[in-house]
């Protein structure tokens, strides 16, 4: 007689070979672009009320919106950094504002439930109910705060630190994901960062996400880390990106990134016109699924569309590229007069596009852009220019960068190539961009008249090439390809003491924000 046990080990291998049935080869992604209600700038301290009033008027619209979302089937939604207490604080004046949020790998806590657990935590708990109330994971950028004491050789004067972060609801309101900044914002003084960058990942029935924040992305860790080593799917990216034309706008650099790293990328962006934040999208490997930039409303916008939940066995997943493959095996194209210029403090070889079509190259150091092009026509009040970047970026931030870029100038006037420019009228009927990498980070971007993406209008060859064979439904402002050696990347930067220097954090950064607030103003 054969007994049941006998057939209990085959059972439960024949059961791990059923897929589970929850599973999903695709979801339903949103993320909400928010035009934030801030406080009132000041350097005292509000009381902890008043501070939760503020946050509860930026909530109440979170809550229509993610009622919304979840309406539309959404299993997951993304809010942006910043997004519930908005800007312009001190350290002093953020603290009525912070929570204590644990560490989800520590506790297993629906602060629904019991909001109380761990301290005052009105604004987890609302964001946990919203969650669980919608059956939706919820993403939110908030504030942690961590007491210290002298045992702690860096724990700042005040006794604690005052963290960055973002927090992730599962659909019963579960807090299962806390991620704290670790490449903070030259202005984000009222924050500390980890003493490492911390990895932060969680598994659902609809992929493997990761999670960091607005400038993480401009650096190897954790961003690189998450998708090169711990094969995340998407990623989930709170931010409040500021609008540098032409190369680093929110949608052009997102969706690029998205592009290069070929995984899913859900960026949500505060919406504040007047310090040049727009731009946010839902990007799958292939180019974007749904996007949204405005630069005239204050209006807030939800953004709804399906992607592959594991994009790297989907259909449209890209072949792995040589970023330098096809650049570095064809005889270097003529070069013509070549100029310096100026794009986003970085110094730029230049050279103009002198005629209808034609094969140009530009050289900076070990970096050569070759480029082929044919426009439609040759207007006489637009110029374009060819550019090559390879060196230290050392504005706001230091990293290192080889950019190729394809470029409208401001007037017709080649010393104006690299300033801001939104419109153009020159139709390109084809175009190949490619360039002598060293590096396989490359991001490939082009941005049409108006600030517009391009999906489905250009490709991605295994060569390198960025290629357009048909050319674009909309004039060119920029085709680019922005490389990043982060091997040549000076260390993270050390925590600066300010009082070592008898100045005072409250009114230095305070006064710091603002000034740096006028330069984006009068620069961009």
């Amino acid at each position: 007689m054969i007994s049941f046990q006998s057939f209990l080990p085959l059972s439960i291998f024949l059961l791990m070979m059923i897929p589970k049935s929850s599973a999903l080869d695709k979801y339903i992604a949103a993320v909400y672009e928010h035009s934030v209600i801030s406080p009132a700038i000041t350097l005292m301290p509000v009381s902890s009320d008043d501070a939760l009033n503020l946050m509860n008027k930026n909530m109440d619209i979170l809550e229509e919106v993610i009622k919304r979302a979840a309406a539309q089937g959404a299993h997951i939604i993304v809010t942006p950094e910043d997004g519930i207490y908005g800007f312009f604080f001190t350290r002093e004046t953020l603290y009525p504002y912070l929570e204590d949020i644990p560490d989800p790998q520590e506790v297993n806590w629906i602060p629904c439930n019991d909001s109380q657990r761990f301290g005052p935590a009105p604004v987890q708990g609302r964001l946990s109910c919203l969650a669980r109330d919608n059956a939706i994971y919820v993403v939110a950028n908030i504030g942690d705060k961590k007491p210290c004491n002298s045992t702690d050789p860096n724990c700042p004067n005040d006794g604690r630190y005052q963290y960055n972060t973002n927090v992730v609801f599962d659909s019963d309101g579960k807090l299962v994901a806390r991620y704290h900044k670790f490449n903070l914002f030259m202005s984000e003084v009222q924050f500390d960062f980890p003493k490492e960058p911390e990895l932060v990942t969680f598994n659902t029935s609809f992929g493997k996400f990761g999670v960091f924040t607005c400038f993480d992305i401009l650096f190897h860790d954790p961003a690189v880390t998450l998708v090169s080593k711990l094969k995340v799917d998407t990623i989930l990216f709170p931010t409040a990106w500021m609008n540098v034309l032409p190369h680093l706008t929110a949608i052009g650099f997102h969706s690029a990134w998205a592009m290069g790293m070929q995984v899913n990328l859900l960026a949500s962006n505060t919406h504040k016109t007047g310090m040049n934040m727009t731009g946010s999208g839902i990007y799958a490997p292939d180019g974007s699924r749904t996007y949204h930039y405005d630069a005239e409303s204050e209006n807030g916008q939800l953004l709804v569309a399906e992607l592959h939940s594991h994009p790297s066995v989907s259909p449209t997943y890209l072949p792995t590229v040589n970023w330098s493959l096809y650049a570095t095996s064809i005889k270097p194209f003529p070069e013509n007069n070549n100029v310096t210029g100026n794009i986003f403090f970085d110094e730029f070889t230049l050279s103009k596009l002198s005629s209808q079509a034609g094969n140009l190259t530009v050289c900076q150091k070990d970096l050569c852009c070759h480029l082929s092009y044919r426009m439609m026509e040759q207007r006489e009040d637009e110029l374009y220019a060819l550019g090559a970047f390879d060196g230290l970026h050392v504005v706001e931030g230091e990293y290192y960068l080889q950019i190729c870029i394809l470029l409208k100038c401001r007037t017709t006037h080649l010393q104006t190539c690299g300033e801001p420019v939104t419109t153009a009228h020159t139709h390109f009927g084809y175009f190949s961009l490619s360039g002598t990498f060293s590096t396989n980070y490359v991001f490939p971007e082009v941005l049409l008249s108006g600030v517009q993406l391009a999906p489905g209008e250009f490709q991605v060859l295994s060569d390198g090439q960025l290629i357009s064979q048909n050319g674009t439904s909309k004039p060119i402002l920029t085709v680019t390809l922005f490389g990043r050696l982060y091997e040549r990347d000076p260390p993270h930067p050390e925590k600066v003491c300010l009082r070592c220097f008898g100045l005072s954090i409250s009114a230095w950064s305070l006064q710091y924000f603002l000034i740096f607030y006028s330069f984006i103003l009068l620069y961009f």
